[in-house]
């Protein structure tokens, strides 16, 4: 089979990541079907040429008969902060939907590549612990390892470091930080920043992640291929760059302070970021 019939299946392909990987992997010729729920994803954000299925991962067997060879699994919940006021949410998503995900790989035979969450490295490996959704991000990504073990799955793992970028949630409980600090920028509010903001971030332009996801199902095996740009800012140094009021907000559980990143895997096997927050706020702002 060529590359550009090969069949690729995107879990939350409607949403922010997983738009930006469906419209790369279009371009490059190859099928892709998009299977998503709709919680945070839009069919503002469909792309022609993709093939979606509404519904939840824990019926991927159910809505998804084809065979991929490629699967990439974004389809989960994905907020730190907000995890703590849903939990039923996020176990839903995160543990019983993953289940069925890799049921259907071990069915399927096909490669799985997960993204997992920086969260589990965080604060000497305490941030896995620190919210409901570290904590089943991270007890996810050992599953995965051990359908590997226990039933010879092909898989990789990835690791994003807060992504920015077209498509970004801007407002609401889902959004990201950088978004949000554009959207309120541009409507002339003062940017909010949870104390004390001096919590370190690694900010990723969603290009770079998408190199790094295609990159990763050609060549990647096995765990640890971090994604992340080479610098990290604190919450209160992103603020700054706006030149405008802050105001900030009390302290909330799951904000973890630093962020540790290990680009070792993805370095070895072709990637490097390209884009800088710096430039993307600059444009932003100017725009």
């Amino acid at each position: 089979m060529s590359e550009s019939q090969k069949m690729i299946l995107i879990t939350g392909g409607a949403g922010f990541v997983g738009s930006n990987l469906c419209e790369r992997l279009v371009a490059e010729g190859y099928r892709v079907i998009s299977l998503d729920n709709y919680f945070t994803g839009s069919t503002d954000n469909h792309i022609d040429g993709v093939e979606y299925r509404e519904g939840h991962t824990k019926d991927i067997a159910r809505l998804v008969p084809e065979t991929p060879d490629l699967l990439y699994h974004l389809g989960e919940y994905s907020r730190t902060e907000q995890s703590h006021f849903e939990p039923e949410i996020v176990f839903d998503l995160n543990t019983v939907g993953t289940f069925s995900v890799l049921e259907f790989v071990r069915e399927k035979k096909c490669k799985l590549i997960y993204a997992g969450s920086s969260t589990k490295f965080a604060d000497g490996g305490l941030g896995r612990d620190q919210s409901p959704y570290a904590f089943t991000k991270a007890t996810n990504t050992e599953l995965v390892r051990n359908y590997g073990t226990w039933y010879g799955i092909n898989y990789a793992i990835t690791y994003f470091y807060n992504v920015y970028g077209n498509r970004e949630i801007a407002s609401g409980p889902y959004a990201t930080v950088i978004a949000r600090f554009i959207d309120r920028y541009k409507k002339g509010e003062p940017l909010t920043v949870t104390a004390p903001g001096t919590q370190k971030r690694i900010f990723t332009h969603v290009d770079d992640i998408v190199d790094g996801l295609i990159v990763v199902g050609e060549k990647g095996m096995g765990d640890e291929f971090g994604l992340g740009a080479a610098e990290s800012y604190s919450i209160l140094d992103i603020a700054e760059m706006f030149n405008v009021p802050i105001e900030m907000t009390p302290e909330k559980a799951g904000n973890r302070m630093n962020a540790v990143l290990d680009t070792t895997q993805s370095n070895a096997i072709g990637w490097q970021p390209h884009k800088r927050v710096e430039d993307y706020i600059r444009a932003a702002i100017s725009a």
